[in-house]
């Protein structure tokens, strides 16, 4: 029986009142979240939005007093901290603000207030606790020697902090922060710069103090390489080993016992390590045979194994590790440590490191062997001065963390626990087989045999693209490399072999690493299509193009690749650290799941 005019006309009305409720409510939801600072309408509202500026201001100082070591004020701004993180935590649970946050459009603002909230009330309740009372001075040596005692009494306090920083870290970085109102993503954006500082510290003094008194010999002596890259010369970690210092700790005592030049281990008749195929295949026996050529995969692992073998078979040391670095994390530590003087060369500073390093010496230093003595002396005269030398530890450790993060600092244990307790770290120099985020590998190797690689200048572009049929993500990499190098007048130390023809063009041999379990499609140089050869490392496909740069010229590389069926909407990039920044910039897409 069909229904009547009436009942139709009664029907339709319900509906529209049940739209309306809905688009009022809406409404309602909508209005009353206008910004975390900019002001709420409705009395919780504001009660959460005045909370939630004093806490953070609360905790931007407790930070700071925490890093200051400064116990007895950092205990009372807890105090006050905990009681603005606890209102705010209040004010933003319950029902009301459950249903508030999955309403659709305004819900996403209510969720991301909070967050905000529970995330400073975690690091009130939790993380801020346990590091009040640690002195972030026992991370770092006093007379060349630190205290292995108050590093392992300092342990589970850092760990405890650590793991409720990544906690909140991660529970930020997943609020989808660009479709926010303004305040609040501006209120998110500043929460995750400060979680970034924290975590610096709280990640550092977690693996310090996990790792660092076996490292420094708390069972027994320990020696290590420690390894200057010479990036004026690239390779894949950042430049060929060209000086080694000898460390020794024992205890907690740390001293340097011997340096020298890569180059003093000379060529060897045959790889010093068995490779296989796929290593052979793409870098040749050379990776095992020169020392200068260890590194020419990114894999730190395999390159701080070769060069300890070669070490071991010239002086008949076994070192227990391997730790490599660079003239631009120097500049960033002598930051932190102030000035370094040189026996008959300028004083090194922050400003001067890197020319003085890696431009001056060819320039003014006439002999090779003259040379890598200079680079060896440096590392020892930085390095003594860290050790030996009252600093303040906030710019210290931001210093390393700054260096760590650009893959400047890289470390590998012959112990296999020890580098177990590395892997996922920035340290462990090793590119992850298994990624939530696909990830791109550009690294550049010298190719003309020259210190032309000082001038290089170079920027990244890579784009997330379409979805394919079976849940494939394309990507595109836009790559240029340009030389700022002078036209003439560069000594023969600078352009050493000329493998380019010109001898002051550089070749830049590029490997182009695509995402774990992804793949690459094609390339163009210059606009122009240039194959990519094949192979792999380590579960990648790996391509190779090797660009001749004329000085002041550039090269446009652009490449295309697809990666495994992953649900994110991003992509990161792995990159060759140089002397120049590089400039980078990653452009994200819908999730495929979208």
């Amino acid at each position: 029986m069909a229904a009547g005019p009436s009942v139709t006309y009664r029907s339709r009305r319900r509906r529209r009142r049940r739209a309306l409720r809905r688009a009022l409510l809406s409404a309602t939801v909508a209005g009353c979240v206008l910004a975390v600072s900019g002001g709420w309408i409705g009395l919780r509202g504001w009660e959460a939005r005045g909370h939630l500026i004093n806490a953070a201001a609360l905790a931007g100082d407790l930070s700071d007093q925490v890093m200051a070591g400064d116990t007895e004020q950092a205990r009372r701004t807890l105090v006050a901290l905990q009681g603005q993180a606890a209102g705010a935590h209040d004010v933003t649970t319950g029902p009301a603000w459950w249903t508030a946050a999955h309403v659709p459009y305004a819900g996403r603002d209510v969720a991301a207030v909070r967050a905000i909230a529970a995330s400073i009330d975690d690091l009130a309740g939790d993380a801020f606790p346990a590091l009040i009372g640690l002195d972030p001075s026992d991370l770092l040596p006093t007379g060349g020697k630190l205290n292995l005692a108050a590093l392992r009494e300092a342990a589970p306090a850092f760990a405890s902090a650590d793991e409720v920083v990544q906690r909140v870290r991660t529970r930020l970085d997943a609020v989808p922060a660009a479709d926010l109102l303004p305040p609040i993503r501006d209120a998110i954006q500043a929460l995750r710069a400060q979680i970034e500082r924290l975590s610096a510290l709280t990640s550092a003094g977690h693996q310090g103090t996990a790792l660092l008194p076996e490292l420094l010999g708390a069972d027994g002596p320990r020696t290590y390489l420690l390894l200057l890259q010479n990036l004026a010369e690239s390779r894949s970690t950042g430049g060929i080993f060209g000086a080694y210092a000898v460390v020794q700790t024992d205890h907690g005592q740390i001293t340097m016992t011997n340096r020298g030049a890569g180059g003093d281990l000379q060529q060897f008749p045959a790889p010093v390590l068995p490779l296989d195929a796929a290593t052979k295949a793409l870098y040749t026996d050379r990776i095992g045979v020169y020392p200068a050529d260890v590194n020419l995969t990114p894999d730190f692992p395999t390159a701080a194994q070769l060069f300890r073998e070669m070490y071991r078979q010239r002086t008949g040391v076994t070192v227990d590790g391997v730790l490599a670095t660079d003239p631009v994390a120097l500049s960033y530590l002598l930051g932190a440590i102030g000035p370094v003087p040189m026996a008959g060369q300028p004083t090194l500073t922050a400003a001067n490191a890197v020319g003085t390093l890696l431009s001056d010496p060819y320039q003014q230093i006439a002999s090779e062997d003259d040379r890598h003595d200079y680079f060896a002396a440096s590392v020892l005269a930085v390095f003594d001065a860290l050790t030996h030398r009252s600093t303040d530890p906030r710019t210290v450790l931001a210093a390393l963390d700054r260096a760590a993060g650009e893959r400047r600092v890289l470390f590998w244990s012959a112990r296999p626990a020890e580098q177990a307790a590395l892997a996922g770290t920035e340290l462990a120099g090793v590119l992850p087989q298994q990624e939530p985020v696909p990830g791109v590998g550009v690294f550049l190797n010298d190719g003309s045999g020259s210190k032309l690689d000082y001038y290089l200048t170079h920027s990244a572009t890579l784009s997330v693209g379409d979805c394919r049929g079976d849940g494939r993500r394309e990507l595109s990499l836009h790559l240029t490399l340009g030389s700022t190098a002078p036209a003439t007048g560069l000594p023969a130390a600078v352009t050493g072999l000329g493998l380019a023809g010109d001898p002051d063009t550089a070749r830049i041999v590029t490997y182009l690493f695509s995402p774990a379990h992804g793949s690459l499609v094609d390339a163009k140089l210059d606009g122009v299509p240039v194959p990519l050869g094949s192979g792999t490392d380590h579960g990648r496909q790996v391509g190779v193009v090797s660009l001749d740069i004329p000085p002041g010229r550039s090269r446009v590389l652009d490449v295309n690749l697809l990666a495994p069926a992953v649900p994110s909407n991003t992509a990161r990039l792995w990159l060759t650290p140089g002397v120049a920044p590089w400039n980078t910039h990653i452009n994200p897409a819908p999730a495929c799941a979208q």
